[in-house]
């Protein structure tokens, strides 16, 4: 009833994307509660999951007990949903200051030698979104890292891959990339909060259409028995 279990199947993996792809990035954004709206959203498919099923049923036998509580739940779940959307712009609009604040810190720490979960996660941040240091590939010299290795080169990762003879040498600045990562990454992070507000209006959305559906079967049901009673009664010439 416009609400498959396949349906529910979906919000359960955009919010496991956000989990998955939130683990990436992770050291750079440390306010867990942005998983809210992410674990919200999974709960909610879950009970979508069963949801579904229940006005399938209630909707086949016509059942008015069963369609009216579908018609409740259905209403508290698109509450929660609106709820998920505003936390989802909410937490949108706070990356910037969470990004910025961690990953100074996260780059102070880098340690090429013998790298660390923050190191490596420097390292593929760099390598996928194609980017060197904070605002541009210069921030490296102020890490203990450049300083302690005294080669004036920045990590691998920040070379280019097209860049195939690329040891990441300070003196040959076009074989690295010459974006910083911050504002690659406050996108990234953007853009994953963007899939959960997309996807909870777009299935709040439905459960209005589930909704008015079961109260158009409600209403037809409420007048059979007047119309049987007429029937009986003779009403008809």
């Amino acid at each position: 009833m416009l609400l498959p279990p396949g349906a529910a199947g979906i919000l359960c993996y955009v919010g496991a994307y956000v989990f998955i792809t939130y683990d990436d990035y992770d050291h750079f954004f440390e306010d867990v509660y942005t998983l809210i709206p992410a674990v919200v959203i999974i709960a909610v498919g879950a009970l979508l999951f069963i949801i579904g099923l229940i006005g399938c049923c209630a909707t086949i036998r016509e059942s008015r007990c069963g369609l009216a509580t579908f018609v409740i739940i259905l209403l508290l779940v698109f509450v929660t949903e609106v709820v998920v959307v505003v936390l989802g712009y909410v937490y949108r609009a706070k990356v910037e200051n969470e990004v910025d604040r961690s990953i100074q810190k996260v780059y102070k720490t880098y340690n090429g030698t013998n790298p660390d979960a923050a190191s490596r996660a420097i390292d593929y941040v760099q390598r996928q979104l194609h980017c060197c240091g904070i605002h541009n590939y210069s921030d490296w010299e102020n890490t203990d890292w450049f300083k302690e290795t005294k080669n004036q080169s920045v990590p691998l990762s920040c070379c280019r891959e097209t860049a195939s003879s690329c040891n990441g040498s300070l003196a040959n600045p076009s074989d690295l990339y010459a974006e910083g990562c911050e504002a690659l990454v406050v996108k990234k992070l953007q853009e994953i909060m963007m899939h959960v507000i997309w996807a909870a209006l777009a299935f709040a959305a439905i459960q209005l259409l589930g909704m008015l559906c079961a109260c158009i079967v409600l209403c037809r049901r409420s007048r059979d028995p007047a119309y049987e009673l007429l029937i009986t009664g003779g009403a008809y010439a």
